[in-house]
């Protein structure tokens, strides 16, 4: 899950922490996390509004890995079309991908969310121009993330694992950008199309990408979905 062997404690997927964590490094909270109870379009219409990127989180084993495979063969013999105005990290830090996701989602939303002076709005500016794999380098070399996260990691409802235990459990983040609904994984090499999308029907679109995921293990029930939306 990382090329290094450094390893950060795994955040929860809980919205109050995340909004705390976000909070910390800087986020102006007109965007909220919100837990997401069902995919069902009577379940997702109770989310506020707008809805602006989705967090899954999700086991990874073996029907995953094989999924993967695939995936990366068809990309590889037909390509994909992915907008340059994407934003990308790549995780090179073992159980970073809570602490990844959250970047994800906030850093392709940009132009809805403000910043405070902190971490996020400096990251922001000094990576914009970088690669995927520079952005990785600028948070392995930033102590105060670290710390951040590992604080957030914390303060959980479940005590979390010791940071050198395997875990396989991983979050990625669902976004829209420039008409097309994106999966964006740091373990990959690049972000993933899953189709057009409108910002009126990227909720109802992102939901079916978390359902494929779902679909590849119907007897897993390790799935969480947390949702980026307005501010009550």
């Amino acid at each position: 899950m990382a090329d290094k062997k450094d390893k950060w404690l795994p955040l929860e997927a809980n919205p109050e922490v995340m909004n705390k964590y976000v909070s910390n490094l800087g986020m102006v909270m007109s965007y909220q996390f919100h837990d997401v109870f069902g995919l069902d379009p009577d379940l997702l219409c109770m989310l506020p509004q707008p809805c602006i990127a989705l967090l899954l989180l999700f086991p990874i084993n073996k029907n995953v890995r094989e999924s993967e495979s695939k995936e990366k063969e068809r990309i590889e013999k037909d390509g994909q079309l992915v907008s340059p105005s994407v934003y990308f990290v790549k995780q090179t830090i073992g159980n970073a991908c809570g602490t990844i996701g959250l970047l994800h989602a906030i850093g392709n939303c940009q132009d809805k969310i403000s910043f405070k002076d902190g971490f996020l709005k400096t990251f922001f500016e000094k990576t914009q121009s970088l690669t995927p794999k520079q952005r990785a380098d600028y948070l392995e070399e930033d102590d105060s993330i670290s710390e951040a996260h590992e604080a957030s990691a914390q303060e959980g409802d479940t005590a979390p694992p010791a940071p050198e235990e395997d875990v396989n459990l991983h979050f990625i983040s669902i976004v829209h950008k420039d008409g097309c609904v994106y999966e964006l994984d740091g373990r990959k090499d690049y972000p993933i199309n899953h189709g057009k999308s409108t910002t009126d029907t990227f909720l109802v679109d992102a939901a079916k990408v978390c359902k494929s995921f779902m679909d590849r293990d119907p007897t897993e029930l390790h799935f969480t979905v947390v949702a980026l939306v307005a501010a009550d």
